[in-house]
């Protein structure tokens, strides 16, 4: 059954924008300090000074570039809602990105064309509405095959990207570190490695040896193509980042070691993009991180300090938010990034309480969390936006979820019963020890303070008598001044 029906929907409100209660510097609460906020607006995108040509076999081989855009999609199971937000969060990447959503339209279909996606009728139709709204680029609501693309940018005439092209983009915009930018180039290669094709010149073969001076002898072969030259220099590419990446997870590997070893525990936050995981960093630690009404407006991981009431130290690391249909080149790409999330001793998920389906989101994360290993990760889900969320949603997702809470990282709601929750959770030392300690080793009794739960401490003639219950490595090293 191939029925097929299409809905046009406008979408020139803004879709990010929508949420007014969260635009950025129109709070009343607090998001701390916006260090980078002023970087990240220090250069804006001006439209119409390209000098690009208008072949569209060459769409391989330029930059992205999102203005006008249109966007379509097959809506092949699920609700109508369902695919009307699919619709919306693919608007609200266009907007990241930098461009003007002017229209969507959906395909009800049981399967997407193995040719153009869309089918060729309704190809047509999409055509027909890329010209009444002047837009020059179609965005995909999910990965297209190279030979859907191609064939749809024959009908429509012009640029059509997919929705992987266009997160890898807003990961290319919005990378900062070096690790970032590497781990984002990388998934970039992998995504264009296969979709490489050539025409004309770049299909014929290569000269080699002194044929250039005229002297053919020992130039004579095969030689490579230009897009097999093309693959070669990217697979070096890639292998020259793998290896980039790897370095650069040693040295994190370093820290994360160093911070086990002083048994500090650690919290990390991860959750789906835009859930005010960031937000809630500021709040519970002043990070002074970047805090944007913005998809993926953060990649690059950050570690801070935080304490619980009762003096234990911890560190919260925010992480890469994850959205539905996240490339796989992404998820390998940021794999070493993601690790923190595998390592952690509390995991902190993000849940936008507001949104049209928080339940969506949630299996969203906890698909990926499965791909990197961190699904076994002890869980606290963390309802944010609690002062702009349905409170029947509130209700349902309490109800759902048994371990979770409620909070708004703008107003601090909830932020008091999260801390406590945190600090109930955390492993806690395990050991009891009676040590009696020289006085040429305050050493161990500032460590006993600092890692352990000191039940008595008493000063006597012979040193320092402490009564504590540690953690096995402290124990170990305890054990020769055991009372």
């Amino acid at each position: 059954m191939t029925k097929q029906n299409t809905t046009i929907f406008d979408t020139k409100a803004t879709a990010l924008a929508a949420d007014e209660q969260f635009r950025p510097g129109e709070q009343d609460g607090y998001d701390g300090e916006q260090y980078d906020r002023e970087d990240r607006a220090a250069l804006r995108r001006v439209a119409g000074l390209s000098t690009e040509l208008e072949d569209i076999t060459e769409v391989e081989y330029r930059q992205l570039r999102l203005e006008r855009v249109v966007l379509a999609a097959v809506w092949t199971d699920g609700s109508q809602e369902e695919a009307d937000n699919s619709m919306r969060e693919l608007a609200a990447l266009a907007e990241t990105a930098g461009s003007t959503v002017l229209a969507g339209v959906v395909q009800r279909r049981t399967h997407p064309d193995a040719s153009t996606y869309l089918g060729k009728g309704k190809a047509q139709e999409l055509r027909d509405i890329v010209i009444a709204e002047g837009a020059d680029t179609v965005i995909a609501d999910t990965e297209l095959t190279p030979s859907q693309r191609r064939a749809l940018e024959d009908v429509v005439k012009v640029k059509v990207i997919d929705r992987t092209a266009l997160i890898l983009d807003i990961f290319a915009q919005h990378a900062k570190s070096k690790e970032g930018k590497a781990q984002v180039e990388l998934a970039q290669m992998q995504y264009l490695l296969p979709r490489l094709r050539g025409w004309g010149e770049s299909m014929s073969r290569q000269a080699g040896g002194q044929v250039g001076a005229g002297q053919g002898m020992g130039s004579r072969g095969p030689g490579e193509t230009k897009i097999e030259l093309d693959r070669r220099r990217i697979n070096q590419r890639m292998a020259k980042l793998r290896r980039e990446i790897k370095d650069m997870k040693t040295g994190r590997d370093t820290r994360r070691l160093a911070r086990k070893a002083n048994a500090v525990p650690s919290v990390a936050i991860a959750g789906y993009t835009n859930a005010g995981k960031s937000s809630l960093l500021n709040r519970l630690t002043d990070a002074g991180v970047l805090v944007q009404n913005q998809l993926f407006a953060t990649l690059d991981p950050t570690v801070r300090r935080a304490e619980t009431e009762d003096g234990r130290v911890y560190t919260l690391a925010d992480t890469v938010g994850f959205v539905r249909q996240l490339p796989t080149q992404l998820v390998e790409a940021f794999r070493s990034t993601l690790e923190e999330v595998g390592d952690a001793d509390l995991l902190l998920h993000v849940v936008d309480g507001s949104h049209p389906d928080p339940e969506g989101q949630i299996s969203a994360v906890r698909a990926v969390l499965a791909d990197v290993d961190a699904a076994d990760v002890k869980e606290i889900i963390v309802v944010n936006k609690a002062d702009a969320a349905d409170p029947e949603v509130l209700d349902r997702l309490r109800r759902h979820e048994k371990h979770s809470v409620i909070v708004s990282a703008r107003t601090g709601e909830g932020l008091d019963e999260l801390r406590a929750l945190i600090a109930e959770e955390l492993p806690r030392p395990t050991i009891d020890v009676d040590v009696l300690l020289p006085y040429d080793r305050g050493d161990l009794v500032s460590r006993l303070h600092d890692e352990a739960d000191v039940i008595s401490s008493e000063h006597t003639q012979d040193g320092t008598h402490v009564k504590a219950r540690v953690h096995p490595d402290l124990a170990s090293e305890l054990a020769a001044y055991a009372a």
